[in-house]
């Protein structure tokens, strides 16, 4: 007698396969055409079947979200690697929030996308992936707070506020992002 399969059971490994090539696919076409691009076009572009793409991703909104965590984890694998464990005491802050606006920078058609399957401005983590990132802008915060470079009275939220800033700033053009957060990281800097 067969068993139905377990929900922890992994799934093999040319499955996972296609559903990363899927997933680079359409962060790579959402990131030029935003939420315009079509479930088809995504399985040509990663030479797979629409059937497999949608073994995977039962709707685009689906595969929107599946592509934000996937952005979000990989800005928090950053965030750890690079900012957390390699900046400089001071700069660990200013390392993410850089980097969090050249992703964004470079993805914009993919934060467009995410804001129009949500229905709701802003672009931010959900879930899990959130309380993950939270964890770790926490312990950037810390670390610049602790080498004396962070006001005392920053945030994780006033994070997410400069992060949803550079979103706005990049997604309607209304600046150079850069400057904007030189002139924030002056501002939080101890008085």
């Amino acid at each position: 007698m067969s068993r139905p399969p377990s929900a922890s059971r992994r799934p093999r490994a040319d499955a996972e396969r296609n559903r990363l090539r899927i997933l680079d696919a359409a962060r790579t076409l959402f990131a030029e055409r935003g939420a315009e691009v079509q479930m088809p076009e995504i399985a040509r572009t990663a030479d797979v079947g629409i059937g497999t793409v949608y073994r995977h991703f039962p709707t685009q909104r689906a595969l929107i979200e599946a592509a934000a965590d996937h952005r979000f984890a990989e800005i928090q694998d950053f965030a750890r690697t690079e900012c957390l464990d390699n900046a400089s005491p001071g700069t660990a802050l200013a390392c993410y929030l850089r980097h969090v606006g050249e992703i964004l920078a470079g993805d914009r058609g993919l934060s467009i996308a995410i804001e129009t399957s949500r229905a709701t401005p802003g672009s931010e983590p959900r879930g899990t992936v959130r309380a993950d990132l939270e964890s770790t802008v926490r312990l950037l915060i810390e670390k610049d707070q602790a080498a004396g470079a962070l006001r005392e009275d920053c945030t994780v939220g006033d994070v997410y506020m400069i992060a949803g800033s550079l979103s706005a700033a990049i997604r309607t053009g209304s600046g150079d992002w850069r400057r904007l957060l030189d002139l924030v990281l002056d501002g939080l800097r101890p008085r």
